[in-house]
């Protein structure tokens, strides 16, 4: 088949139209970076030819050389075949304005927790956090882009899977902050490394899938580690042990901010007395919640029971 392509798609963008193409007669889902055909086979074409994601309408009406074609063909047709998202064939996903590296053991970044980060978590910080824990990080995309945005903060990055880890510890090498970010293995608080540790700010995404929904995911999600996404019949398994536990590792004035996603209304749901602060934002997302420490004791009772 691509012997009869090589002379019929020569450009850029014939490849990104006929791979998009494709992809929408395969009926594949989009929801790990891009959200439509064409921007997902973009990002393929650009990854197998070298290019970043700004050249691309400089580079739309360039030619191909074989090789390249190749490569553009093979990653396309592995989009199809295996329906996995494009960062897991590119290894590379960008969150926050940041490239991480990312495989099958980690989520895809998506978070929509980047856009109050690059805010500067403006209003409720004036100056940097001294202290940042990143709950259930996998890639460690969360906690290095708050080192990144906060300069002068010390940042923790936790993870139950060592596997996970390992692609933490390689970005936060790429990044360059080994001095100041620090990946601990651990099932949320329970390391020894937490004992008596406070942070001004604790941010979390993990696993809140419950069951209906993880079972009726697209392919896509599948393709992605259960333990990054699966929490119980109603998806609060992981953060019910948050908010039972967070107190104890906040300072006197510290933020919990945790994803929970759909999860949400089953959320206010188990909890109807806590004043959840739901935050908006203005590049998508929903599902994400803020407490303060003062909050978190003055509900205590709630989150014990």
């Amino acid at each position: 088949m691509l012997e009869e392509l090589n002379s019929e798609l020569i450009t850029v963008k014939d490849w990104i139209r006929w791979g998009s193409s494709r992809f929408v007669r395969a009926k594949l889902y989009f929801g790990h970076g891009t959200d439509n055909a064409w921007d997902e086979c973009a990002v393929l074409v650009l990854w197998a030819l070298a290019q970043p994601w700004e050249r691309l309408e400089l580079i739309y009406d360039t030619r191909l050389t074989v090789d390249e074609k190749k490569r553009v063909f093979h990653a396309i047709g592995r989009r199809i075949k295996e329906k996995v998202p494009a960062a897991y064939i590119t290894g590379e996903a960008i969150f926050g304005g940041l490239r991480f590296e990312v495989n099958e053991n980690v989520l895809v970044p998506r978070s929509p927790i980047a856009e109050l980060l690059l805010n500067g978590m403006h209003p409720w910080f004036q100056e940097d956090p001294a202290s940042v824990l990143d709950l259930c990080t996998g890639s460690g995309c969360i906690g290095i882009l708050a080192a990144s945005v906060f300069q002068g903060s010390e940042v923790d990055i936790s993870d139950i899977s060592a596997s996970a880890l390992a692609v933490a510890a390689r970005n936060i090498r790429n990044h360059e902050l080994v001095d100041r970010v620090t990946a601990i293995e651990s099932d949320l608080f329970n390391a020894p490394h937490f004992i008596g540790r406070k942070y001004d700010l604790i941010l979390s995404n993990p696993p809140y899938v419950d069951a209906h929904d993880l079972s009726s995911m697209p392919a896509e999600y599948h393709a992605e580690p259960v333990l990054g996404l699966a929490a119980g019949n109603d998806g609060l398994s992981l953060a019910r042990r948050i908010l039972r536990d967070a107190s104890k590792h906040l300072t006197r004035n510290g933020l919990l901010v945790v994803e929970v996603g759909n999860s949400w209304a089953a959320l206010e749901e188990a909890y109807p007395e806590v004043p959840f602060v739901w935050l908006e934002f203005e590049h998508g997302g929903h599902g994400v919640f803020m407490l303060s420490a003062e909050q978190l004791h003055e509900f205590a009772e709630f989150f014990q029971q």
